[in-house]
């Protein structure tokens, strides 16, 4: 798997993950998808990806976007 798809991948739990908190604990857990938004959409226009520098970190081959 490169690290686009992981990148990818682990945004989409998140997402799911938050949703599910969301439903079930406390409605406070939307400001995790909000956050998780806001990051991708500004990753798409700077490039900068904090879960991609931590998946180059731990050895996950590169893509073309990261």
């Amino acid at each position: 798997m490169t690290l686009d798809r992981s990148v990818l991948a682990f945004a989409g739990i998140m997402v799911l993950l938050s949703v599910v908190l969301t439903v079930w604990v406390s409605a406070y857990f939307l400001w995790l998808t909000v956050f998780i938004g806001a990051n991708m959409l500004q990753s798409a226009f700077t490039g900068f990806c904090p879960a991609a520098i931590v998946f180059r970190k731990l050895g996950i081959k590169p893509g073309t976007a990261f």
